[in-house]
């Protein structure tokens, strides 16, 4: 780890701590990597791709099976601890919105990572079962009332890929230009 900060110019220290064992969760990382220092803050940008990103080079450098990478866990200015809050409150909202309704409900599309721990979350919520749909990139969680899985569940919408910065363009090469709905208009 030293190697990849020194190299990229990082200004960051680390520290890594063993898993104490008193973690509610048996699936609780077991070594923990905190990073502080003046370019913590650029880890957590992006919704953390950077702390995510030096995860898994070093979890790849342990040879750790894309099963165990859970048992690794990079953190800088609490990020994952406030991520895990806003996930909870949202897995408790959609839970609340699922049961009052009896209707299915379908997150975006998520990494695997990010679903596993939503599973998680939903196992310890009373009257949802939760289940994985789709492939690849555009895979995510359904959130169903309880003994209801056979619902249709609604496709959510998928995210669009690729395409020079975010831009859509006709055949002229035109750009087109952005609505305030978040949609296109030709020029």
């Amino acid at each position: 780890m030293n190697s990849v900060i020194r190299l990229g110019g990082f200004r960051l220290k680390f520290r890594a701590m063993a898993n104490d064992g008193f973690s509610e969760s048996e699936e609780a990382p077991q070594l923990i990597v905190e990073f502080a220092g003046p370019d913590a803050p650029l880890l957590t940008q992006r919704h953390g791709e950077l702390l995510r990103s030096l995860e898994h080079l070093a979890a790849q450098s342990l040879r750790l099976d894309a099963r165990e990478q859970y048992l690794l866990s990079f953190d800088a200015l609490s990020f994952k601890a406030i991520e895990a809050r806003e996930m909870r409150l949202t897995a408790e909202t959609a839970a609340a919105g699922v049961i009052e309704s009896g209707m299915p409900y379908s997150f975006s599309p998520t990494n695997s990572r990010e679903r596993r721990m939503m599973h998680l979350l939903f196992k310890q919520i009373a009257g949802v079962e939760t289940a994985s749909q789709g492939e690849g990139l555009e895979r995510y969680l359904v959130v169903y009332p309880e003994g209801k899985t056979h619902l249709p569940a609604p496709v959510p919408a998928m995210p669009q890929r690729g395409g020079f910065g975010g831009t859509r363009s006709d055949r002229s090469g035109r750009p087109d230009q952005p609505r305030r709905d978040g949609g296109f208009r030709r020029r």
